[in-house]
């Protein structure tokens, strides 16, 4: 019977046991590269899982635990033409889909993610938000991944030394000590929604979808400094995409002023306020394909009356901004009374400003 070599070197055979335990080391050591191989990148077999991974970094979307450090190969940075205000937290948002796929394009929705893609979001503070990358912390961070059954949202809290997140369903709250991008002290009562509340946003039908990667949303430089779309179907990320792109205007920029009223009404209310969303109810639909302005509330009543309404009439009231209950809404913390509902605890003033000059400057209407 043939014996295998000693693993200690003999008298007469030192050069080959040598030559074994350098090949035994050497398969050892490949078998450790290999294994670090295998764990870099997003992994399929843990994004669709049928439970959330405990921890962020299970998913090996960055390339160190830490979100703020390079992302894995396939993930990439993208940002919006208009940001859904969140008690002035920063945001910074990731694509994954998988190799060898793309995205659908759509002229108007969102983009037809395949099976296994991710859309990523982590939102951050600064002591200072007028420097929003100067020691920044990570509070919460975001995962739409699209399941076999559909799109699914899990919510991860990142831990106080930053080096981890952890997956939260039941959500939590923060409170948050920052000084506001217009130089004023705030605390904030940051909530960090859990997985039903999420739901209560991405709502169309009986489905749950993501809001933000629309043509008109992503149609402009990002982050990289190219144009997104562009860059994503080069990188073979979306397909379908025209030469003629659609895109909104930057609410805060210099377009036209009923223009950059309707966009920021678009990204911030109408994923609920559209006919097959959360609040179709109310008949106020605030997309901005919507062409009817008793659409968007012109002297339009609410459907219930009540404390929402702060004794107003109509929900926008041409000319008298003071009377239209959309500000109202708008511009109170109030619970029964904010609006959202969901998403800020504080009021944003450079919005408030945005449509109460946009009503201010509707033509007075007589019934």
């Amino acid at each position: 019977m043939n014996r295998p070599p000693p693993l200690h070197p003999s008298p007469q055979g030192g050069g080959g046991a040598r030559r074994t335990v350098r090949a035994f080391l050497g398969i050892a050591v490949a078998c450790v590269l290999a294994a670090c191989t295998a764990e870099q990148g997003p992994h399929a077999s843990i994004i669709l899982a049928d439970d959330a991974a405990p921890k962020l970094s299970d998913y090996g979307f960055f390339a160190t635990p830490n979100a703020g450090a390079a992302v894995s190969e396939g993930v990439r940075p993208y940002d919006l033409v208009n940001a859904l205000f969140s008690d002035h937290a920063a945001k910074h948002r990731y694509v994954y889909v998988p190799k060898g796929q793309s995205a659908k394009y759509d002229p108007n929705n969102v983009f037809d993610f395949p099976v296994g893609s991710v859309l990523i979001k982590t939102f951050a503070f600064a002591p200072d938000m007028r420097d929003p990358a100067l020691n920044e912390r990570w509070i919460e961070t975001r995962l739409l991944i699209h399941k076999q059954e559909g799109w699914v949202a899990y919510p991860y809290i990142w831990n106080a030394g930053q080096t981890e997140a952890i997956y939260a369903p039941v959500g939590g709250k923060q409170t948050i000590e920052t000084i506001t991008p217009d130089g004023q002290p705030i605390t904030i009562n940051y909530a960090i929604p859990n997985r039903n509340q999420c739901k209560e946003c991405h709502q169309t039908g009986k489905e749950l979808i993501p809001i933000g990667p629309k043509a008109r949303n992503l149609n402009h430089v990002g982050p990289a400094g190219v144009n997104q779309i562009a860059d994503w179907t080069e990188r073979s990320i979306l397909t379908g995409a025209p030469a003629d792109l659609p895109t909104v205007p930057a609410a805060f920029g210099d377009g036209a002023l009923e223009d950059r009223a309707r966009a920021w009404l678009d990204i911030n209310c109408a994923h609920c306020h559209k006919a097959d969303g959360g609040a179709s109810n109310s008949g106020l639909f605030l997309d901005w394909h919507e062409t009817d302005p008793t659409g968007w509330g012109v002297h339009k009543r609410p459907t219930a009356a009540g404390r929402g309404s702060g004794d107003n009439m109509f929900v926008i009231e041409p000319g008298h901004p003071e009377q239209s209950i959309l500000l109202y809404r708008m511009d109170s913390t109030e619970p029964g009374v904010v609006m959202p509902e969901l998403g800020r605890t504080v009021i944003d003033p450079h919005s408030i400003e945005l449509i109460r000059e946009w009503i201010a400057a509707m033509p007075k209407q007589t019934q």
